[in-house]
């Protein structure tokens, strides 16, 4: 490992993970009967488990590793407002007319709005203390096409997703960035930003208070009808309950091959720095917003919950690949932005999966069998994978008031697809060169 790059106590794991201790829990008997069993115990599966218990229901969340292995713990920490649906509103287009096309935008980016209100209710009504805070999002223009593209969405986003949003030229940029390196951008004030270990550890213990069975190294391998309802044999026993939710997001598997070919599972990179210099630290995001762009291979930055240190993600690969590989290419674009970072070291490397659907948009829905769902953030996941895993379990107690526009959506796939994204490193090089392309031609 390069030591221009590499710090001495570099460790190949995520650096959210320093304030929990991951995997401590005893292992607890499997219950043979729950109401609900929820397979997956990130974001979603807790957050329905979370209201299920506050209706009396009795709810087991299972997870083949320890909670909060995956991509829960394995994010940047964003909770978007209502901005993140991005591509998905191209479904715009197909709308017989401008006024349906109007109201499709409307229900759309309404409904991925309350992904941050939901967030914020429960991180108040549960104390859960996550260094939340709303501070925004500046979203950098990777061209100026890309910023006039931006303008254009700018009056959609502020009336029906509120996201209190405005552009910035580029002769303005210093106000939330010490770089040049976009075209100006737009400002995204109804957004925010948590340390996702201290998120997901909270919503463990809510579930818990509200009645939850937390349940990990246990996988689900089989799901048979019976008369009650399920039979869900696992790798310590089978349990019974009324109704299974599926909540596996980027790691959904075998167990669900239906549900598994409408995601394409997409590794995301993150790389922290070590400690730098305070004033720096300052310098690069004055207003401590988290920084995103608006090229095809997304980058997504901030500083951590201390404002010591950079937090870099991104899609370095498309696929998994080791620290010695993501890391190089990670820092190489971070000083592309910020090149006053050249002697700053990385301490922490990690990979987390996101899992995209072939619309853009996320899904929440029964199978065509009768297992509930709620998966594809699309990047996203936080806020709205937050808010869906409630609306499952309100929508399994009979307490939903309304339907959110993502339920019961037609979920597409692929012929021949089931599951494995073999196009992946494909994909990836063709944007990478339209990004290549697109800022030449800038």
């Amino acid at each position: 490992m390069d030591p221009a790059i590499f710090h001495p106590n570099f460790k190949a794991r995520p650096f959210w993970w320093e304030a929990i201790k991951m995997g401590q829990d005893e292992p607890i008997d499997l219950p043979t009967k729950a109401d609900v069993v929820i397979v997956g115990g990130g974001l979603t599966g807790l957050n329905c488990a979370i209201e299920l218990g506050r209706g009396s229901a009795r709810a087991v969340v299972l997870d083949a590793e320890d909670l909060g292995f995956g991509a829960s713990t394995r994010n940047g920490g964003g909770v978007s407002g209502g901005n993140s649906v991005g591509k998905g509103l191209s479904g715009a287009k197909a709308r017989s007319s401008p006024a349906e096309a109007r109201e499709w935008l409307r229900a759309v980016m309404g409904d991925a709005s309350e992904g941050l209100a939901h967030i914020e209710s429960v991180i108040e009504r549960e104390g859960i203390n996550c260094h939340y805070e709303r501070t925004g999002r500046f979203v950098g223009a990777w061209t100026p096409k890309h910023y006039d593209g931006m303008a254009s969405k700018l009056d959609a986003l502020n009336d029906f997703a509120g996201a209190d949003a405005s552009m910035l030229p580029r002769e303005r940029q210093h106000e939330e960035m010490a770089s040049d390196f976009y075209y100006g951008g737009m400002v995204v004030n109804r957004t925010g930003k948590l340390h996702p270990a201290l998120y997901h550890r909270g919503l463990m213990n809510a579930a818990r208070r509200h009645g939850a069975t937390l349940i990990g190294r246990t996988r689900a391998d089989r799901l048979t009808r019976i008369a009650s309802g399920w039979r869900v044999e696992t790798t310590r026993g089978s349990i019974e309950a009324r109704e299974v939710v599926i909540a596996t997001n980027g790691y959904t598997g075998s167990l669900t091959p239906d549900l598994r070919r409408r995601l394409i599972p997409v590794a995301s990179h993150i790389i922290a720095t070590e400690e730098i210099d305070p004033d720096l630290a300052k310098k690069l995001i004055p207003k401590g917003r988290t920084i995103a762009d608006s090229c095809r291979i997304l980058c997504y930055y901030r500083l951590s919950h201390d404002n010591r240190r950079v937090i870099y993600g991104g899609r370095a690969r498309f696929t998994q690949v080791t620290p010695d590989v993501s890391t190089p290419l990670l820092y190489r674009m971070m000083l592309a932005r910020w090149p006053q970072l050249k002697d700053v070291r990385v301490t922490h490397a990690w990979t987390g999966n996101t899992a995209f659907a072939f619309d853009y948009l996320p899904h929440m829905g029964v199978t065509q069998k009768g297992l509930h769902y709620a998966m594809a953030c699309n990047g996203s996941g936080v806020a709205i994978l937050s808010y869906l895993g409630a609306e499952v379990g309100k929508k399994i107690l009979g307490k939903s008031n309304r339907v959110p526009v993502f339920d019961g959506r037609g979920f597409p796939t692929r012929l021949l697809y089931t599951g494995h994204p073999w196009m992946l490193p494909i994909v990836g090089n063709w944007y990478r060169f339209r990004d290549w392309l697109d800022r030449r031609a800038a």
